[in-house]
Parts: structure tokens; sequence; C-alpha cells
């Protein structure tokens, strides 16, 4: 794990968004793509291109709604590391996931809002939407351990 903080910081550093997606298996696999967030300097824009497989029920033309959950909960976890807020790999306490409307056979955004950063436990909020970031196809809220508790 110190390594893949590592390769994170090393990435981030040299703003290396490509060497950034390929870190994390699960988001090399479904293809998660981050860019610098022109709106915030130290942000990243996170994209999921679209592709076939990515397809919940043959014929529905729905993205899997364990993808998008997915894709949220990992989102947040990078946003997280590459804003340098944690020392270790941060591990989910808690991730919630309201599914508003059915995503569509396009590219999908997220967004992630740190709410509160302590030392130990980070709130997120994240969204992600395609083609109106005021209209999320999902929404999460979540809780992640930043640090290993104290030995006793």
């Amino acid at each position: 794990m110190v390594d893949l903080l590592n390769e994170v910081h090393a990435a981030r550093d040299a703003r290396d968004f490509d060497r950034l997606g390929g870190l994390i298996p699960y988001a090399r696999l479904i293809g998660m793509r981050f860019e610098a967030d022109p709106e915030e300097p130290d942000g990243l824009c996170i994209r999921l291109p679209y592709r076939e497989d990515l397809i919940g029920r043959p014929g529905s033309g729905s993205l899997h709604g364990g993808l998008l959950g997915a894709f949220l909960e990992h989102a947040a976890i990078m946003q997280i590391l590459w804003r340098a807020e944690s020392r270790v790999l941060p591990r989910i306490i808690n991730f919630h996931v309201d599914y508003l409307r059915r995503g569509a056979q396009q590219e999908t955004y997220a967004e992630v809002d740190i709410r509160r950063q302590g030392r130990r436990v980070a709130n997120v909020h994240a969204s992600a939407w395609q083609t109106d970031p005021r209209r999320p196809v999902a929404a999460a809220r979540g809780h992640f351990l930043l640090s290993p508790p104290e030995a006793e």
C-alpha cells in the first residue's frame, strides 16, 4: 500500500493523470479517466467513458447500478488521495448511494466534495452526472478512515 500512496503522490506532483488512472485495478478495468479540474486547481475531473460492457441488463440501455456506485466510491477515494488528505489508502467506514435516474449510454462524470476532514475520518459527498451536473444520475455520502487506529 505504501507503494500505491507513493505512486499517487508522484502522479499528483507530476500532474500525470494517465499514471493515476492506472494505479487502481478496478478503476482501470472500468476505464475511469482523470483530468485537472478547470474550476478547482487541486481537484480532479473524473469521468467514465461509455462502453457497451458497462450496461447492466442487456436491452435496457442503462448503466449497471453497481458500476455507478463503485465509480462514485473510487472517485471519492482518488479525490482524497489526490488532495493528500490521507497518509494511508482510505478505507470505507460506510458508503450510501442514492440512484436518482437512469444512467444512459453516454459518458458519465463524478464530482466529489470533501465536506469535512479530520485527522482520522473524511466525510464526502459525491455525485455522478451525464449531460447536466444539476441532474445527477446517482449521489453518494460516505465516511472514510484516513489513518489506522492508534496502538493502545
